[in-house]
Formats: C-alpha cells, structure tokens, sequence
C-alpha cells in the first residue's frame, strides 16, 4: 500500500480558507448524535467515485482497437476511440460503463463486446488537516482514512488545541457546506467510534 503524500501548503493559507468556510456556515447546524454519525455517508462501503487525476483502464472484449487507458484531466473528462469526451468525475465506474457501451454500440455491432471500466490508479482522494495541529496542510492516500487517521498524519493535535471541539467540513453533492462536530478525546478513548468517520475526498478536519 502506498505512503500518505502531503501536499505542501502553508499553515496560514488553510487556516484562512477554513475559518471563512466556518464563519460562512454560522456555526454546527445540528448536534450530532450517535444515529446521526452512523447515517454519514461512508464511501468504503459505497462504488469507488472518480476524480480527476485517476487512472483508468476501459477494454472491449475482442476489440483491442477501441480499448484504452486514460487519466481524468482538470476538466473531468477522458478520451476514448471512436467516441471521443467521456466526462467521468463524480461517476462510477459502473455509470462510466454504461454510457461508454452505449456510445460505442453505434460503431461496435457485435453484442458479445462487453465494456469493462477499471480504476488502475486512485490519485484523486484528498482531503484537509487545518488548525492547531503539528503539520496541517493538504493530504492525499491511495486509501480511505478516518479523522483520527487524518489527524494522525498531520502530527497529532498540539497543546492548544481543544480536541473536544473538532469540526468536520464537508460539502454536500448539492453544495451546501456543513460544519459536523467530532470530540477528537472520545474517538482515541473508544467511548464514542461512531465519530470516527472515514473522510470524503474534499473534506476539512479542522483542530480549534
């Protein structure tokens, strides 16, 4: 499994975007509950959603001719024979396999030529440590990590921070931000692990 890679930022630029980002949403809008953190999405348990920066390989049985691997470029998209744009992020791969078949059987006739969708190469899945911790900055895993694991990469939580008070910053699909409060002393004590959440690429754990 490959090493964590950090991004490199400074501490003072992310904590400037973060406390906008705070100050935008006026604070947390509910008090979480353990069957509310239960009900955040997990994307562990959910199809793999691409990004920009991934690697894919899509093959057509018994047409080699029309098989490529691509990499998601800035705009989301990739480019295959024949067919030309595939706009892939935020797509499965399964989603990504039933437009690319249905586009390719105007020039593929034999039905027997089944599309497969493969990510080859995970290099989209970023996310933010902001605040009082040892290195905060912009992180990305070929792996899902939790807060604690995020907070872990980032050098743990130093003498000013107030581990009780932990903010998970999430964007919604429909864009609305939301500020989910983490006690970062019941997650390591195992009291509360529902809050533990494994984080979406994009969001922000910040340490006050």
């Amino acid at each position: 499994m490959a090493a964590p890679t950090k991004i490199k930022a400074t501490a003072l630029v992310v904590l400037l975007l973060v406390s906008t980002v705070l100050a935008a949403c006026g604070g947390p809008e509910i008090v979480y509950d353990p069957a509310n953190y239960r009900k955040e999405h997990n994307p562990s348990k959910h199809e793999y959603v691409i990004g920009v920066s991934d690697t894919l390989q899509i093959n057509v049985w018994r047409n080699p001719e029309v098989s490529s691997s691509a990499t998601v470029r800035p705009d989301g998209t990739i480019t295959l024979p024949l067919i030309g744009d595939v706009r892939v992020e935020n797509r499965t791969p399964t989603e990504v396999k039933g437009e690319v078949s249905k586009r390719l059987s105007a020039y593929v006739k034999d039905e027997s030529a089944v599309v497969t969708v493969a990510v080859t190469g995970v290099n989209s899945y970023r996310f933010t440590v902001a605040g009082n911790c040892a290195r905060p900055g912009i992180f990305t895993t070929r792996y899902y990590v939790t807060v604690a694991e995020a907070v872990a990469m980032a050098g743990g939580p130093t003498r000013f921070a107030d581990t009780e008070q932990v903010i998970l910053v999430r964007t919604d699909p429909n864009g609305r931000v939301r500020q989910i409060p983490i006690n970062y002393d019941s997650v390591r004590s195992r009291d509360n692990p529902e809050q533990d959440l494994v984080l979406m690429s994009g969001d922000t754990v910040f340490l006050p």
